[in-house]
């Protein structure tokens, strides 16, 4: 499969995996799971249809490893705008996490923290290098360090998706440093 293939068919399982399943007429079990034979003919119906070898590709060879099948389910690991229960177990952070974002936000971050917005949660990167690049899909990067030690400690709670995606309901400002 060719890497334009791979990213428009990785799209198509973010719309339809993590925020509009009703769009193709697929509903999500309450840990947002799909019967893989479901997703295929609904993708098939609404006129993209793929194989089950280039969906196994583009689980196995995403960069953020966004999707896991599991037997004869798919679900994204995170990133939902629409209702799921994750089940992930709260997890003891590591002291120092990242968020990647870009310059036109940092005004609003300023003031109210990080928040999720349409999502569940806030989403963490372990390193600046992987916040680099969640930034930079929507321009010029900049790179929160947040101090999760200091968080975990005031009994906020953090969880880890099975990709290292940290996840918290949100990031007060008080814990955040922001560039120079």
């Amino acid at each position: 499969m060719d890497k334009q293939r791979s990213v428009r068919l990785s799209k198509y399982l973010a719309k339809h995996l993590r925020h509009a399943p009703e769009r193709i007429g697929i509903t999500l079990d309450a840990q947002g799971r799909v019967p893989v034979d479901v997703l295929m003919a609904a993708a098939a119906r609404h006129g993209f249809p793929f194989s089950r070898a280039e969906l196994e590709q583009v689980v196995a060879d995403n960069d953020k490893q966004r999707y896991v099948i599991e037997g004869d389910r798919i679900r994204a690991h995170q990133g939902h705008s629409v209702h799921v229960v994750l089940d992930l177990p709260p997890a003891v952070p590591p002291g120092r996490l990242f968020h990647g974002t870009v310059g036109r936000h940092l005004a609003a971050i300023r003031a109210e923290g990080l928040r999720p917005m349409a999502r569940h949660a806030v989403h963490l990167s372990p390193d600046p290098e992987t916040a680099t690049r969640v930034g930079a899909r929507r321009g010029t990067p900049v790179v929160l360090t947040v101090d999760a030690a200091a968080m975990h400690r005031a009994g906020h709670v953090f969880q880890v998706s099975a990709n290292g995606v940290w996840l918290t309901d949100r990031v007060p400002a008080a814990y955040l440093g922001f560039p120079d």
